[in-house]
C-alpha cells in the first residue's frame, strides 16, 4: 500500500532528534507524521553511552586540543584516528573547525549548548515517565576517572563546571572504590558528575518515546526517503513507497541531512565522528552502577540492559568507509582491567555522529526556504540534546517562543 496524505508536519528521521520532534509537534496538537527507514532508535541514536549529561557544555575543539595535536598526528591514539586521505580532500573543514578551538570562541558554545543540555535534561525526566520507562533511567551520576594523577585535572574541570552552575565531585582512589566496589581499583582520582544521568538502553529510550508519540496519535512510515520537493502551500516529500504533503518538513537525518539538502542549493559543512561500540556478558558479582569515562584510555564503559557496552573514541573518516577496529581493540582489553566481563554479547556496532565546523547542531528553519525545518549536527551529544532540539523545532512550527536561546544554532551561520 502507497504512502499519501496530507499532514501538518512530517518529521524525517527517526532517531532521538527526529522522535524528539515529532512528539513535541504532536503535543502541540499538529499532525505529525515520522519517517524513517529503519525502526525508530536503530541507527545512530542506538549507539552511545547512554548519558543523559549535564556537563557536556565545552565543544571538543577547545584550547587544550591544540595541545593534544601533536599525540595524534601518528595515527595510533586511542582518543582520535583519522583518515589522510579524508582529511587531504575536507582540509577545509579542519581548518574552520580548529578556527572555533580559541579561547574567545568556547565560551559563548558553551553557554549555548548549557541552554540547550538544562532544557533537554528537564524533558527527557518528564518523558522517561510519561512513556513508561523510568526502570530504564539511573540517576547514578557517571564518572570521569583518572589512572595516572588527574586530581589537579579533576579540580580545574569541577571549576569550570561551577562557573555555569553544574555540581560535580572530586573522588580519590577510596572514594572510588567506595562508590563502585565491582570495579578494580585502578584509578586514582576521579569526577562524579553529579547531576548526570544515564539509561540502559538508549535504543530503549528513543522508542519509549515513539510508543508515545504513536499513542498521542501520531503516524510513523517505515519507508526509505528518496527527496523532498517544495509545493506552494508546503513541501512534498518523496518516499519509496509514495509520497506525504505537509505544511512543515523537519530534517533530522543525522548524517544523512546534508545529501538531501544539497538539491535544494544548501552546502552543509558536515563531517562524521564515527564511534564503534561492544557489548560483553556481565559479571553479577562485580556490578558496575554508572557510566565511567577512563581519561587516560579514552573509552568509556557503560552498564546496559545486555551486558558492558565498550565504545571507542572518535575516528575522522567518510561516513560509509569500511570499517576500522584498531581504537576498540585497543581500549577492550584496558576495559577489562577496570571490570570483569566475558565474551561478546553481540557483533561490533558503528555509527556516525553528524558534526559541523562549530561542533553546534543546526536547530532552526533553512535560510532560503519557509518550512524547512533543520535539526542535525548533534556529534557525540545528540542522545543527550534531542528532546529539547525537538521541543524547540515544535516550538517555532507553532509560532511560539523556543524554550531556550536557539539563535546561536541558526541553520544560516553556514547555509
Amino acid at each position: 500500500m502507497s504512502e499519501g496524505g496530507t499532514a501538518d508536519v512530517v518529521v524525517l528521521g527517526a532517531g532521538i532528534v527526529g522522535v524528539s520532534a515529532a512528539l513535541a509537534a504532536r503535543q502541540r496538537g499538529l499532525s505529525v507524521r515520522l519517517i524513517d527507514r529503519r525502526e525508530p532508535g536503530d541507527e545512530t541514536s542506538y549507539g552511545n553511552a547512554g548519558v543523559l549529561s549535564s556537563g557536556s557544555i565545552f565543544p571538543l575543539n577547545k584550547p587544550s586540543l591544540f595541545s593534544a595535536l601533536p599525540h595524534y598526528l601518528g595515527n595510533r591514539h586511542a582518543a582520535l584516528r583519522w583518515d589522510p586521505l579524508w582529511a587531504a580532500r575536507n582540509a577545509g573543514w579542519l581548518v574552520r573547525f580548529l578556527a572555533n578551538a580559541t579561547p574567545s570562541r568556547v565560551k559563548p558554545r558553551a553557554i549555548a549548548l548549557h541552554g540547550l543540555i538544562e532544557t533537554s535534561l528537564m524533558l527527557h525526566r518528564d518523558w522517561i515517565v510519561r512513556a513508561d520507562a523510568t526502570a530504564r533511567l539511573r540517576e547514578t551520576g557517571w564518572l570521569k576517572a583518572w589512572r595516572s594523577d588527574g586530581a589537579a585535572a579533576a579540580k580545574a574541570e569541577q571549576a569550570l563546571l561551577a562557573e555555569y552552575g553544574i555540581r560535580s565531585e572530586v573522588l580519590d582512589r577510596q572514594a572510588i572504590s567506595a562508590l563502585e566496589p565491582g570495579i578494580v581499583p585502578a584509578y586514582r582520582s576521579g569526577l562524579l558528575h553529579t547531576q548526570t544521568a544515564s539509561v540502559d538502553s538508549p535504543g530503549g529510550v528513543t522508542k519509549a518515546y515513539a510508543r508515545m508519540f504513536a499513542g498521542s496519535g501520531g503516524q510513523i512510515v517505515q519507508s526509505e526517503i528518496r527527496a523532498i520537493a517544495p509545493e506552494t502551500d508546503g513541501w512534498r516529500a518523496l518516499l519509496a513507497s509514495g509520497a506525504i504533503s505537509a505544511r512543515h518538513v523537519v530534517v533530522a537525518l543525522g548524517p544523512w541531512s546534508a545529501e538531501l539538502l544539497r538539491p535544494l542549493g544548501y552546502r552543509v559543512p558536515l563531517a562524521f565522528e564515527r564511534g564503534y561500540h561492544q557489548e560483553f556478558k556481565p559479571n553479577p558479582a562485580r556490578r558496575l552502577s554508572r557510566p565511567i569515562h577512563d581519561a587516560d584510555g579514552s573509552f568509556v564503559l557503560t552498564p546496559m540492559e545486555i551486558g558492558i557496552r565498550v565504545t571507542s573514541g572518535v575516528e575522522l573518516t567518510a561516513r560509509d568507509a569500511p570499517s576500522s577496529f584498531a581504537q576498540l581493540e585497543t581500549v577492550v582489553p584496558l576495559a577489562r582491567g577496570v571490570v570483569e566481563f566475558g565474551e561478546a554479547a553481540g557483533p561490533v556496532w558503528r555509527g556516525a555522529r553528524p558534526t559541523l565546523p562549530d561542533s553546534l547542531p543546526m536547530i532552526g528553519q533553512a535560510p532560503r526556504h519557509a518550512g524547512l525545518w533543520l535539526a542535525f549536527g548533534h556529534q557525540h551529544i545528540g542522545f543527550t540534546t534531542g528532546p529539547a532540539t525537538g521541543a524547540a523545532i515544535a516550538a517555532m512550527i507553532a509560532g511560539a517562543p523556543p524554550p531556550f536561546d536557539v539563535a546561536p544554532f541558526s541553520p544560516g551561520r553556514y547555509l
